[in-house]
């Protein structure tokens, strides 16, 4: 939440032409009584895409499977694993782990309202549930809805006591786990989430699944996403430069702030592009410190390529005595 939204996955799909995007998790309030363009507008060149609802009632997720298929979207998820107390007080995320048929009769209600594809995302238990019984019976609960996608986050979700961060980090990844479930469900797509961080991770994850989702690690790195291309895709001749993927997104940001975005809603997540690269503190900076004045523009973009390639030649950047 927050960080997935158009714009971040309009910059996605211009460095990964192959990788299938989700949305932010809206909730089914936002959608039948908030703005629908503001929550669900996207650009056509960010397909595949799938909205992400968060949500308990089968009639109003129903509801609004439907307007996101009118949107255009490619696939509706329903978040079962979201931890936040704001989530839980609505019954909507990981809390819903606790009510296995409910997620059901949801699932069931959007699958019958639409004809799209229905996933849902889920945490592999929740508080004092049992281990491997409780995921497993969770699953097969849920799977008599018709729904065929599961995505797993390989950690529990400690509803009481730990922060969402302290969710994304403090309890065990469980790997082996999720690789038993789709032993025992070999007719459903299992899917992985949760602290993957390289390619190699996702292809040694491949072997006994049937997907992997990565999420924080190619916000903080994007050109992890070309890694991504060239070797989960297959595309080993696909090897664009930074300034070559910030060239050709400049028409977009020159769009979108035509139409009254601020420039520093959509450089917030380019940040990452130069991540563990000479040059990568002189970029940031420059957006970071000018991105939100009124007067700038996408030229600022340009500028901070040229502020990065100039301090990435600098003697420190190159391991030189500064001195010399």
């Amino acid at each position: 939440m927050d960080w997935s939204d158009r714009h971040c996955r309009y910059f996605w799909r211009a460095i990964s032409p192959s990788a299938h995007l989700y949305s932010e998790m809206v909730t089914t309030g936002a959608i039948l009584h908030g703005d629908k363009d503001r929550f669900l507008k996207f650009d056509p060149a960010e397909h595949t895409v799938a909205l992400q609802l968060g949500g308990s009632d089968p009639k109003e997720l129903a509801q609004c499977a439907a307007i996101g298929e009118q949107y255009g979207y490619d696939e509706i998820n329903l978040n079962v694993g979201c931890p936040s107390d704001r989530v839980q007080n609505g019954m909507i995320g990981a809390i819903l782990m606790k009510h296995a048929t409910l997620v059901r009769d949801s699932l069931a209600a959007m699958i019958e309202n639409t004809d799209i594809d229905i996933t849902v995302k889920h945490r592999i238990g929740v508080d004092d549930m049992e281990d491997y019984a409780g995921l497993r019976d969770f699953v097969g609960t849920v799977a008599e809805s018709g729904c065929k996608t599961f995505i797993v986050h390989a950690r529990k979700a400690w509803l009481k006591g730990l922060s969402p961060k302290q969710n994304r980090e403090v309890p065990p990844l469980n790997y082996p786990l999720v690789y038993q479930l789709k032993r025992e469900f070999p007719h459903l797509e299992i899917i992985l989430n949760g602290g993957i961080t390289s390619v190699d991770e996702c292809h040694e994850h491949l072997k006994f699944l049937d997907g992997v989702m990565l999420g924080r690690a190619p916000y903080q790195d994007p050109m992890l996403l070309v890694e991504v291309e060239q070797r989960l895709f297959q595309r080993p001749e696909y090897q664009p430069t930074r300034r070559e993927l910030l060239e050709a997104f400049i028409p977009y940001v020159q769009e979108q702030m035509m139409q009254g975005v601020a420039l520093n809603h959509i450089t917030r997540h380019i940040l990452g592009l130069y991540h563990g690269v000479p040059g990568g503190k002189a970029f940031r900076r420059l957006l970071s410190q000018r991105a939100h004045l009124k007067d700038s523009g996408p030229e600022l973009i340009l500028q901070a390529i040229e502020a990065a390639e100039k301090a990435s030649q600098s003697p420190r950047a190159l391991g030189q005595d500064s001195k010399i």
